[in-house]
């Protein structure tokens, strides 16, 4: 349940990530027994490249503690929605989080706002919406799949935070998001092939003072067609974004400097060009540019169009 609440202790039930390195981490569920691949009850050990981990032994540790493995040692951290993105198993395509951290801003969510998010997915999204929108909030998140949905519904219990999302299967494309959302929601999230098809329930189910809308499409020809809907539809203020991620590399660099007394009077004895090298701190680019995600367009409906439906 450690999704909830921030937690000092590592109880029975919670979901807990071990870190071992940035690009080695689990998320691993505390409890005493496991099924194997067979359909046995065995001992719940979780195996590493540095060796085997019994997760019982992990209750009543604080988080942060370094903790051995059998041959060797790693971090169990409290998971939050940017761990759970980088662990989670993957049954869609994911949003990352430099997206998702676009995606809340350009929405103004905070919380208490009450949300549909269509393609739930593997609940990478899913995850930072319930964070951002509770206590007083809600998530309504959708998918025409119905096995993603059983999935997605135990993972939002086990993980404590069911209290705050409805998950629903459903073609939100031809059946829309449902008559009891009907000028309910402060914002809508899609992540569909066809976006342009549901902004028509979209409409109906913004609140009465208007709200936001926003789409992530990987293709341009996707955007083109869902812009021209909104515009027609009445929907201002329609932009799109591509959020590329760039790591910069900084680094100390000995550096020569001019030295001034040199080019006042360059035939005088004792004066050289340079001073001595200086250690100075600087910044390198990535010789390589990041690979496309997504695009991601935000469009505003203002009350004036919503009272005309």
């Amino acid at each position: 349940m450690s999704f909830k609440n921030n937690k000092e202790f590592i109880e029975i039930g919670d979901v807990v990530t071990l870190y071992i390195n940035p690009n080695n981490m689990h998320q691993i569920e505390v409890k005493d027994k496991i099924v194997n691949k067979k359909g046995e009850l065995v001992d719940n050990v979780f195996q590493t490249t540095y060796g085997a981990l019994k997760v019982l032994s992990l209750v009543g540790i604080r988080y942060g503690s370094k903790v051995d493995l059998s041959r060797g040692w790693a971090y169990v951290l409290q998971p939050t929605p940017e761990l759970w993105t980088l662990t989670l198993p993957h049954r869609t395509q994911i949003i990352y989080t430099p997206d998702i951290s676009l995606i809340i801003y350009l929405l103004d969510l905070v919380p208490g706002s009450i949300v549909i998010e269509t393609g739930t997915g593997s609940a990478s999204l899913s995850h930072a919406l319930i964070r951002t929108v509770r206590p007083n909030g809600h998530l309504h998140t959708f998918d025409f799949h119905e096995q993603r949905v059983v999935l997605a519904q135990e993972e939002f219990k086990n993980h404590g935070i069911d209290e705050f999302v409805t998950v629903k299967h459903r073609d939100v494309c031809t059946e829309g998001f449902g008559d009891e959302l009907d000028d309910m929601v402060d914002a809508v999230f899609l992540d569909l092939p066809h976006p342009w098809l549901t902004i028509d329930f979209a409409i109906k189910s913004l609140k009465r003072k208007g709200g936001k809308l926003c789409s992530f499409s990987p293709c341009i020809e996707q955007v083109q067609r869902t812009c021209a809907k909104l515009s027609s539809m009445g929907f201002i203020s329609i932009e799109t974004y591509e959020c590329l991620q760039r790591e910069l590399t900084v680094q100390q660099k000995n550096l020569s400097v001019l030295n001034l007394a040199y080019l006042r009077d360059k035939t005088a004895e004792n004066v050289t060009k340079f001073d001595e090298p200086s250690k100075l701190t600087t910044v390198s680019h990535p010789s390589s540019t990041p690979g496309h995600t997504g695009f991601i367009t935000i469009a505003i409906l203002p009350p004036e169009c919503i009272d005309e439906r």
